[in-house]
């Protein structure tokens, strides 16, 4: 799988970031359901709720976050931020945000760099060596149509589909995502993942002594219920 690792290592790395995933997924429901409450017409929201559900959070925490979007209870209010920089070795780093204060959430990030043996650069410093894509990821079992999938997808929108040796990864431009997603959801596939991300278009790899910093300064991104999701270029599996 590349980039996206194996799908044992994307469910493993789900399970035991679980409680940190249901924070960060009630967060982009809340956000989501800003542009109206109702999934059925609001593809973001639909989308927000299946990667909920995929790690099995309850349906009162949903609906509980959907209300908070649509003001239909109080809630915090959500900013989006993002941040780009280097991590040890120079691997290139993108960092992905909801938060309720922007001054706790930067000074985190900042220190988090600066810790691991990072640095914190300019809006710009990296996003050059991304492209934004719609991808999603289909487990690989047996009696799959392999032609079937690519067809519904290439038919929707999607610009390519690699095939690895347990999953079906598809990639669309960002505005063809949604009807991507819908097409092959009508057909009866589940996705492991599906999700706009920053895909890497140069990839850097860092040296024994540097991986562990990197790996590090990952996590502890990660477990901050304030940030979404971190995009590297480094060309070693980070699971």
């Amino acid at each position: 799988m590349g980039r996206h690792g194996t799908i044992a290592g994307r469910k493993a790395a789900q399970d035991s970031k679980r409680a940190a995933l249901f924070t960060k997924y009630a967060k982009a429901i809340t956000v989501a359901a800003k542009d109206g409450g109702d999934p059925e017409y609001n593809a973001g929201l639909r989308m927000a709720i299946e990667k909920a559900k995929a790690i099995s959070m309850p349906n009162d925490n949903i609906q509980r976050a959907i209300k908070k979007g649509t003001g239909e209870i109080e809630g915090a209010s959500y900013e989006e931020l993002s941040f780009e920089g280097y991590g040890a070795g120079g691997v290139a780093v993108m960092v992905e945000c909801l938060t309720d204060n922007t001054n706790r959430t930067t000074a985190f990030v900042r220190s988090t760099f600066d810790k691991h043996g990072g640095n914190l650069g300019t809006p710009g410093c990296v996003s050059y060596m991304f492209s934004r894509k719609g991808v999603l990821i289909i487990e690989k079992t047996d009696g799959m149509n392999e032609e079937e999938i690519m067809e519904i997808a290439l038919m929707a929108g999607a610009d390519d589909m690699e095939l690895s040796d347990d999953a079906f990864e598809i990639t669309t431009d960002p505005s063809a995502f949604p009807d991507v997603h819908k097409a092959l959801e009508e057909a009866g596939y589940t996705f492991v993942d599906a999700d706009v991300e920053y895909l890497p278009s140069m990839e850097s790899t860092p040296s024994e002594d540097d991986l562990p910093k990197l790996k590090k300064m990952i996590d502890v991104l990660e477990d901050n219920d304030d940030i979404q999701k971190v995009h590297t270029n480094c060309s070693i599996e980070l699971l």
